[in-house]
């Protein structure tokens, strides 16, 4: 039973008390937002998720019965980065993130995943699986002229081999999009669940449609937070209507039990366009949700 009301939690991630770099799950923050092509904002979201989580510690997860809380993990703190640079920060990031094990990441804008994919293949040696909430595709050669903006970091991850894309799957889609960025990345082998698609299946569906495209392989989650409907999350940069519900995402990362996920972010978090923590508190109970799933079923 939790002791400590819930409004004095310390302001780290669940309110773990470690800050050192060997446990089995490891949070950092990463406030960039130099790359972001509408509202910029995401170098706050570290901080609005931390504090968010506050909601997620007084009990256990209600289906998996553990209390990520209790687990063994740590809040590293944030990442240093290179002011108004992209490509210095990116490389910040990879260096930073190379030492680390198995790192959830609290964003910042989405440019952030390229070099957290770019440390992790480097230190498994190997592509990953790609499992990817967004109503972007996030694969365009370049944004505005800018290459290594937020709206690209697939592009490049497929292109430097990071990411397996016959082992990719996207769920959420619906932005405008040139048709031939849409031909191009399915044509690498991805896979495009469209919110549309999502909204006329289960959520039990969607979740054995992402562990069939995945398979055996390590597997890395992204979940961009415009990936749920404005009405669920509006603290973002580029709403797009018609979205997944909370309760979806919800009940599909609970369901992909199993899958050998390796490493996590969750980005786009704005909060200076939220409403009452909605955002934030969704950003952060994705990244509960993560723990919990890994938790129940003894995954490192």
């Amino acid at each position: 039973m939790a002791t400590t009301p819930t409004y004095a939690v310390p302001p780290t991630f669940l309110g773990v008390d470690r800050s050192d770099a060997v446990a089995d799950y490891l949070i950092a923050g990463i406030p960039m937002d130099i790359g972001t092509t509408n509202r910029s904002g995401t170098r706050e979201g570290p901080a609005a998720i931390r504090r968010a989580s506050r909601m997620l510690t007084d009990g256990d997860h209600p289906e998996h019965w553990v209390e990520p809380a209790r687990m063994n993990v740590s809040d590293i703190g944030d990442f240093t980065l290179a002011l108004g640079d992209i490509q210095g920060s990116l490389a910040a990031i990879q260096s930073q993130a190379e030492s680390v094990g198995h790192l959830i990441a609290l964003g910042g804008e989405h440019g952030i995943t390229l070099p957290l994919l770019r440390a992790l293949t480097k230190r498994i040696g190997r592509p990953v699986a790609l499992v990817h909430f967004d109503a972007h595709v996030d694969t365009w050669p370049d944004n505005f002229g800018q290459a290594y903006a937020h709206g690209s970091p697939f592009y490049h991850a497929i292109n430097e081999g990071l990411i397996d894309p016959h082992r990719m799957i996207q769920i959420g889609i619906r932005s405008p999009v040139q048709r031939e960025v849409m031909d191009w990345t399915k044509g690498k082998g991805v896979t495009v669940l469209s919110a549309q698609d999502v909204h006329a299946a289960t959520p039990a569906a969607v979740a054995d449609r992402i562990k069939a495209v995945v398979g055996d392989a390590p597997a890395y989650l992204s979940f961009d937070i415009d990936a749920l409907d404005p009405a669920f999350a509006p603290g973002t940069g580029t709403p797009e209507i018609g979205g997944l519900a909370s309760w979806q995402a919800q009940a599909i990362i609970r369901g992909l039990g199993g899958t050998r996920f390796v490493g996590m972010d969750v980005v786009e978090v704005s909060p200076a366009y939220d409403i009452a923590e909605i955002t934030a508190l969704a950003a952060a109970t994705v990244v509960w949700e993560y723990l919990a799933l890994l938790g129940a079923h003894g995954m490192r």
